[in-house]
């Protein structure tokens, strides 16, 4: 099974998308954490990521689709993704489901947790004293929350129409988001 959650920074993707990792057997496929291992690894590629980020700014469509194309070509991986930040464009979005139908497989479930620009604030302030994430600065944050908002409405007016498509009020609690989605997921 093959599920993208997408939704603003912040919104509750990871934590959800480990869930599901442990639940269904699966491949967290965290765009967020493959950016942050390329920079701690100090590659060119990190050295760009960085630059984006910190100007608020999203990572060129070539850079996240090289990273991601390898691992839908995974035969281990297939049909066990969850895709978590991942589509963000409508490039992103159609490149994604030309390399599924290449690869023989298809998305399942699309969960878009939408919140509230106040709620995901207050959470980036928790998650910088947390767990200390270097790209948790509240300025770039918001920078970034408004630069996705802009960036992914054609990739939510893509995903709606779908049949496999549910919208999750992502200002619930953790657990209420988990419920909500195993309900769609036991149907």
């Amino acid at each position: 099974m093959n599920i993208i959650l997408f939704g603003p920074p912040g919104a509750g993707k990871g934590t959800q998308a480990k869930y599901l990792k442990n639940k269904l057997n699966n491949y967290q496929v965290s765009t967020g954490d493959i950016l942050r291992d390329e920079i701690k690894k100090e590659t060119e590629i990190g050295k760009k990521i960085i630059s984006c980020m910190n100007d608020g700014k999203f990572v060129d469509d070539e850079i996240i689709n090289k990273l991601i194309k390898k691992i839908i070509f995974d035969k281990q991986k297939k049909n066990k993704l969850i895709f978590d930040g991942y589509p963000r464009t409508l490039e992103q979005a159609k490149n994604l489901n030309s390399w599924l139908t290449d690869s023989d497989q298809k998305i399942d479930f699309i969960f878009f947790l939408n919140v509230n620009k106040n709620i995901i604030i207050e959470r980036i302030k928790k998650r910088k004293i947390i767990e200390k994430r270097s790209d948790d600065n509240l300025e770039t944050f918001i920078k970034r929350y408004d630069t996705y908002m802009e960036t992914t409405k054609p990739v939510l007016d893509y995903y709606s129409i779908k049949p496999n498509f549910n919208e999750i009020d992502g200002g619930l609690k953790i657990t209420e988001i988990t419920n909500k989605i195993n309900s769609f997921l036991e149907v």
